[in-house]
């Protein structure tokens, strides 16, 4: 049966090419044709077709995939890519394919029409405040509170994302979120959201919805930068908290899920736990965790989260049952400072219990302290059965890594 992938580049994106093109189901691609020139000759290899179309003219995207699915039978339509979650969904409506609710999808994309939403389905939220010029900023941020947080109504992987503490430092944070960019030169929301910054612990809840019918995968404790941008580190799984608190993250999750019209398909929902035990729910994503969180789900629990994403989308049911208990962390090496990266050394050996270990970034690459998740330089993912034993491991890893920066010569 044939599938349609939007995006295939990208870690999560490959798994399901993979995963699909081991299921027997000839896999095309939807992408542009800049990210084409991109793919590997592997990926190219696994791939049945590929249609190549303007993600930034959405109208065309649509009749542009439509018409190529159904010339070619299309039996599921999927993605993992944060900015064609929208577009995933109207394709499936036209398509008539298990997909989410084209109507409320966008609100699972832009952090404004979120905010609206979660409003209305009941959703605890951090106080926000939308705003359309900066002269509005002072006044959005009185009403927060300082700190507070600026963020674009349509980034992700936290470009664009500030911490404030001060009124002086909101003009340079309303720039970072209007300079930030949209993947494919897709157009641009020009609102910006002030929020009140929430304290706590960091956590999301890994869902599959099938019928609207909602199975929780895992609860992921996040790692972050502190200062003003709070980029991901690492993530750890599955967290294991107090029958209270993971009652409260889980709870949220479902009204979050529910108010952007999730139907079929994986969410990753972002949340702060707080000390005294309220939890706040940052914001959602109708896509499978990036950063390797499906991966992690691999190996600690067993669950094959791309063979089960294909199930959902192709109709069929999915199996969820888990085939071991362990738990896996993956931790994200960054620079130290800006410059061009000379080299990085201590890395690991790949083993039994060090799955994977990565660098994305090349010797003399310009490289700085990472402002978003996509200045993160590399990975390692580390597996066991007890949190403490993996988490120490992992500390452990990461002081005999050193990543030396020279001076950003010749640039």
């Amino acid at each position: 049966m044939p599938v349609l992938l939007l995006e295939a580049a990208g870690p999560e994106s490959e798994h399901l090419v993979r995963a699909a093109a081991a299921s027997g189901h000839p896999v095309h691609a939807v992408t542009d044709a800049a990210t084409l020139a991109t793919y590997s000759g592997e990926l190219h290899r696994l791939l049945a077709g590929r249609l190549v179309t303007n993600f930034s003219r959405p109208a065309q995207a649509l009749k542009d995939i439509t018409g190529y699915g159904g010339r070619i039978g299309a039996k599921a339509l999927l993605t993992v890519n944060e900015y064609l979650t929208d577009l995933a969904a109207r394709a499936c409506a036209a398509l008539d394919l298990p997909g989410n609710d084209p109507e409320r999808a966008a609100a699972a994309r832009n952090k404004a029409l979120m905010t609206a939403a979660f409003d209305a389905g009941h959703v605890s939220t951090p106080r926000t405040t939308i705003v359309t010029d900066s002269r509005e900023l002072r006044a959005a941020a009185a009403a927060v509170g300082f700190p507070c947080v600026v963020k674009p109504a349509d980034g992700a992987g936290s470009a664009g994302v500030t911490v404030v503490t001060s009124p002086e430092a909101l003009e340079p944070a309303w720039h970072a979120a209007r300079q930030a960019k949209a993947m494919y030169g897709m157009p641009r929301d020009g609102r910006i959201l002030v929020q009140e910054h929430v304290e706590g612990c960091e956590f999301s809840v890994e869902s599959v919805t099938q019928h609207e019918v909602t199975t929780h995968l895992c609860i992921t404790r996040k790692h972050t930068t502190g200062g003003i941008h709070r980029v991901e580190l690492g993530h750890a799984l599955p967290a294991r908290l107090p029958a209270a608190a993971e009652r409260a993250l889980l709870d949220q999750a479902d009204r979050a899920i529910a108010a952007v019209g999730v139907r079929n398909g994986a969410t990753h929902t972002e949340l702060v736990l707080g000390p005294d035990g309220r939890c706040t729910v940052l914001e959602i994503g109708a896509r499978l965790g990036a950063g390797h969180i499906g991966v992690l789900i691999q190996h600690a629990l067993g669950t094959d989260c791309w063979r089960t994403l294909w199930d959902i989308a192709l109709g069929q049911p999915a199996t969820l049952t888990s085939a071991r208990s362990g738990y896996a962390t993956v931790r994200f090496l960054t620079a130290p400072h800006a410059g061009r990266l000379v080299a990085v050394t201590g890395l690991p050996e790949v083993n039994a219990t060090i799955p994977a270990v990565r660098l994305r970034v090349a010797e003399g690459a310009v490289v700085g302290p990472p402002a978003s998740n996509r200045g993160r330089l590399g990975h390692v993912i580390i597996t066991g059965h007890e949190p403490r034993t993996v988490d120490e491991q992992a500390d452990w890893i990461l002081r005999q890594i050193t990543v030396a920066v020279g001076p950003r010569t010749g640039a």
